[in-house]
């Protein structure tokens, strides 16, 4: 690389990661407000809500780099155009096409960046964070009693807690089940929260029984440990499914045909590979359309704002068009062609309309030459 495509290269590539930084930021805290009602309420809440947003990272690069790559491009050429940079190149004979070939250069390795994250780094991350939040919302303990206050996990059933100690032990503990008639009260000196044949209990140790007699009076029992099981009091976590989204390219391509839950979304799965395919060759489509839009055509000295607003239309439908077909092609399977079929045709058409193959007829007008010839 020379030293202009080299200035070229880093002219795109400053606003571009700048860009990135920016909307995913933007991303990320649209994703950390979505989640906010299972993290808060988890002791494990800083760790959680920072675990998941590294996790979120390589899904909201991978939805916005073309994008980002393609105001990038706009930004970069537009500012060597305001400062005549480029004019001053085309004089010292730098043609059209060996300006673009950096910026092609960088949509290349955007490109080859974006394969990796669709193929080998968003699937990990994503089963990761499924992971994550499973464990958040099936961790009873961390959610069913609040340090200091009463909670009321069901109508029936009041638990307090005076303090929580290391290792999830409960101290001091008031429990009141009014499951059953007569209502029973527990307290226990100390305590912790199990989890026993896949429905939460609390061990409790140093403690009393009391329960109401028929009579009026009260029966108490002393113990040294006691288990209390919290049988349907809450809903059952979900089954935890890998989803499209989750699953690696080749589990994609090749799903587990005896399970049920694949055969049901063979085609879903079919189409995020295709999906994660053909994604990449966006950098180079909205690459190509921001070059046609500030390179081609005439000299403006009053900027390029009218060509810029086209060329940046273009691109997002072109972008939109691309998630449109990828969730038809989950339906129609035969749609995943158009996943490829739309990127190289904007590929095809930019490069040839940058290479001077296409060109739009301009209006010829009667300069000084021609009026001499009509003169004549």
């Amino acid at each position: 690389m020379n030293t202009i495509s080299a200035y070229v290269f880093r002219q795109a590539l400053g606003p571009l990661l700048a860009i990135l930084g920016a909307l995913a930021a933007i991303a990320i805290l649209t994703q950390g407000l979505n989640q906010l009602d299972i993290i808060v309420t988890n002791r494990r809440a800083g760790f959680a809500f920072a675990w998941v947003t590294i996790l979120a990272l390589p899904q909201l690069i991978s939805l916005i780099l073309p994008m980002a790559l393609f105001i990038a491009v706009v930004y970069a050429l537009n500012r060597m155009h305001s400062e005549s940079e480029i004019a001053v190149l085309y004089g010292a004979g730098v043609s059209r096409q060996r300006l673009a070939r950096p910026i092609l250069q960088l949509a290349v390795l955007a490109a080859i960046v974006h394969l990796a994250i669709n193929v080998l780094i968003q699937p990990w991350s994503f089963e990761e964070r499924r992971k994550v939040f499973y464990d958040l919302r099936t961790d009873i303990a961390s959610s069913l009693i609040e340090e200091g206050s009463f909670t009321y996990p069901s109508e029936d059933l009041t638990l307090y807690a005076r303090s929580r100690g290391g290792g999830g032990e409960l101290r001091d503990l008031l429990i009141n089940d009014g499951r059953t008639e007569p209502g029973i009260t527990y307290t226990a000196r100390a305590g912790a929260i199990v989890t026993i044949e896949g429905a939460p209990a609390i061990v409790m140790r140093d403690g009393q029984v009391q329960r109401q007699t028929e009579e009026g009076g009260v029966d108490v029992l002393d113990f040294d440990r006691y288990v209390l099981k919290f049988d349907g009091v809450f809903d059952e976590p979900d089954l935890f499914f890998l989803k499209a989204s989750d699953r690696t390219l080749f589990d994609l391509i090749f799903p587990d045909r005896t399970a049920h839950y694949d055969q049901q979304n063979i085609d879903e799965f079919l189409a995020e590979a295709h999906g994660r395919l053909s994604a990449p060759l966006l950098n180079i489509a909205l690459a190509l359309i921001a070059l046609v839009g500030v390179l081609m055509g005439d000299f403006s000295r009053r900027g390029y704002g009218q060509r810029i607003m086209w060329a940046s239309v273009i691109a997002l439908v072109v972008r939109l068009a691309s998630l449109l077909t990828q969730a038809a092609a989950a339906d129609e399977p035969q749609l995943n062609s158009l996943q490829y079929a739309l990127p190289l045709g904007v590929i095809v058409l930019a490069g040839l309309m940058l290479g001077g193959k296409i060109t739009t007829k301009k209006r010829r007008e009667m300069g000084p030459s021609v009026l001499a010839r009509a003169e004549a």
